[in-house]
């Protein structure tokens, strides 16, 4: 390798743009690998170029298919849609590394004719005991001694037994680059010695196939995590050699992206529940709640707007805007946010949503019928201003879905009930029930209410009407009272306010009577 020899770092714009996601299938995706993905797809469709999903599964001991089936499955949840990658073909394909070792054997015989790579066969046992021998600390790693072997040497070595690891011989000089999050990057010379690229079994490793792989599909931008930053310069010392063997013509720019921390500004964690994106999922965030949010981990698209569309963060992401101070997840905030997303959906789309959630909690059967659909379509806009997860559905919905002989009390809720409850419950029976079917809407049931309840008896709104949300929810909190009265009808309202008058008056007859 000449030291004189001119490296140049990509140009592309536009089009010409060319990222890649590409996740080591181990364990459940987590958010911070996911907001890596959006930054990537984000910047692809913002400059019109190409984004490409490629698995690097060569660790047969941690990668399983169960998590690139996952995977697959959280990028087209989040609809972060790819042009080349797996499923999709494209023209640098496998895009599976466990499917290219013929293409790394290729390289790799490439770089030894070249002399770029060279073997060695020193233990790390040896490498510390050639450190202590010399005085060093024996931690500070490989000093290059191999670089020059002869063939004898290395015949005597095979003699032995032993197989070779194969190096990269790194330059001499310093690296530098323009990291399109933190500025320019200096890798002083010596920062790292000759690294291995292949083992001696012969199996590449991550810092050999991951720049081959980018170098082949013409990947232009790398942006990727932080905690990756401290092997850039082993990339582009590998690119380097790639260059001067014409594999490629360029070294790719390189933006590190900002930590995702959790509590006690730590690093989030695969431990951590927050990181676990099904988890939120599960939980009833939408993909345009969650990608927003995940968004403003390291960018924003202003200083007063928090909450805006996918086409907005596309229209103006850029990758140089990234903060690269690190961001914490405030799991309030992320809930706050996919709150105002959902209160953005069309009400068809919102009750549609929340069918999954209906389903699991056992509030609903599929296929609903046409009853329970029309059930669902008055009841879903009650509750989409109220609710910040979908997961709250079955919550806030799950009594319009019973009968009044199988509807649960909270025991909170009953225990919330005024003394007064048997005669709010009778007055408002004795109202209710002059209210012919026809005439049943939320605001006659309403005013008939307050007249007989605010007007009549004088009671404040929130003791005349606790009663009654008890009765009709069983729960202190719930949809709107009458608009539910209404979904529910007469008569089953009328039902379930009985019930709650019996239960009331079974307590009553229970309780000690106190002598005066």
């Amino acid at each position: 390798m000449s030291e004189t020899t001119v490296y140049p770092f990509s140009t592309a714009t536009g089009t010409d743009v060319r990222v890649r996601f590409c996740p080591s299938p181990t364990g459940t995706p987590h958010v911070g690998l996911v907001r890596t993905a959006m930054f990537n797809w984000a910047y692809a469709r913002h400059t019109g170029g190409t984004f490409i999903f490629r698995i690097e599964d060569t660790d047969p001991a941690r990668d399983s298919e169960e998590s690139y089936l996952q995977l697959k499955d959280a990028l087209r949840w989040l609809k972060l849609d790819w042009d080349e990658g797996v499923d999709a073909g494209g023209p640098h394909g496998p895009y599976r590394q466990s499917e290219r070792y013929d293409i790394y054997r290729d390289v790799v015989e490439q770089l030894k004719a070249s002399g770029h790579i060279y073997e060695s066969f020193a233990t790390g046992e040896e490498i510390e005991a050639r450190n202590v021998s010399l005085g060093r600390d024996p931690k500070q790693g490989y000093d290059n001694f191999e670089r020059d072997l002869t063939e004898e040497q290395r015949a005597a070595y095979r003699a032995e037994g032993r197989a070779p690891a194969l190096r990269l011989k790194v330059p001499d000089t310093d690296i530098s680059f323009d990291d399109l999050v933190r500025g320019e990057i200096t890798f002083p010379a010596g920062s790292f010695s000759d690294f291995v690229v292949v083992r001696p079994n012969g199996h590449p490793l991550y810092p050999f196939v991951n720049p081959v792989d980018d170098a082949l599909m013409g990947v232009t931008h790398v942006l990727r995590g932080e905690d990756l930053l401290s092997s850039t310069p082993r990339q582009i010392a590998l690119y380097h050699a790639l260059i001067e063997i014409g594999l490629t013509t360029f070294v790719p720019r390189f933006g590190h992206l900002p930590y995702v921390m959790g509590d006690k500004n730590k690093k989030l964690s695969k431990r951590d529940p927050e990181s676990n994106l099904f988890l939120h999922r599960e939980r009833g965030f939408i993909p345009e709640g969650l990608l927003n949010y995940l968004s403003l981990l390291g960018w924003s698209l202003s200083k007063d707007q928090d909450v805006f569309s996918v086409d907005e963060l596309v229209a103006a992401f850029d990758v140089e805007n990234v903060n690269p101070n690190p961001a914490r997840f405030d799991l309030k905030k992320a809930e706050s946010i996919n709150g105002d997303h959902i209160r953005l959906l069309e009400s068809a789309d919102f009750a549609a949503r929340i069918v999954p959630y209906l389903v699991s909690a056992g509030v609903v059967d599929l296929p609903l019928g046409d009853a329970r659909q029309a059930v669902l379509t008055a009841a879903a806009p009650l509750i989409q201003e109220r609710i910040a997860l979908l997961g709250e559905a079955p919550g806030m919905l799950g009594f319009l879905f019973v009968t009044s002989d199988a509807l649960v009390h909270e025991a909170d809720a009953l225990a919330s009930l005024p003394k007064n409850a048997a005669e709010i419950l009778a007055a408002s029976v004795t109202t209710l029930e002059s209210i012919p079917e026809a005439e049943w809407t939320h605001d006659r049931v309403h005013e008939a209410l307050t007249a007989a309840l605010i007007e009549g008896l004088g009671l404040k709104p929130r003791v005349a009407f606790g009663p009654l949300r008890v009765a009709i929810s069983g729960r202190n909190v719930s949809p709107p009272l009458f608009e539910s009265m209404e979904i529910l009808g007469r008569g089953e309202s009328l039902a379930r306010l009985g019930v709650l008058s019996a239960v009331v008056a079974a307590d009553a007859a229970s309780s000690p009577v106190v002598a005066s």
